[in-house]
């Protein structure tokens, strides 16, 4: 949840990394739009990772046997996104994840191989229409 001194900041950054965050959804396949996240980081369901030129939203999940900061959107300069990784995992160690998980195109693979990631499982999509 949001302290109230904080809200009129948050809105001012959660703007500010639009363009970013929506990109991401639309890469991501949609399956959320702006406001699901707005409400979700405001919720407390997910968190958000502005930088200056970069933002990513996670979430914990969690399974019967695993509890999982999962990043399933991250916009904005590569690079900046990339360097978020020792913050993720101390958050996540500090919410008791037994593991990171990331949904992302099949180019962040070969970027975060260096950080100890791993390709674990393909995702497929058909659409309904």
């Amino acid at each position: 949840m949001l302290a109230e001194d904080k809200v009129e900041e948050f809105f001012a950054e959660v703007e500010r990394c639009r363009g970013w965050i929506e990109a991401a959804i639309e890469n991501g396949g949609d399956t959320h739009n702006f406001k699901d996240i707005v409400d979700g980081i405001i919720s407390g369901t997910m968190q958000f990772w502005p930088s200056a030129n970069a933002a990513a939203i996670t979430e914990i999940v969690k399974y019967p046997n695993k509890r999982v900061l999962h990043i399933f959107l991250a916009g904005g300069k590569m690079e900046e996104i990339v360097n978020m990784n020792e913050d993720a995992i101390k958050f996540a160690k500090l919410n008791k994840c037994d593991a990171i998980t990331i949904a992302g195109r099949r180019g962040w693979v070969k970027v975060l191989k260096e950080k100890g990631y791993c390709e674990m499982l393909t995702t497929l999509a058909k659409e309904l229409n």
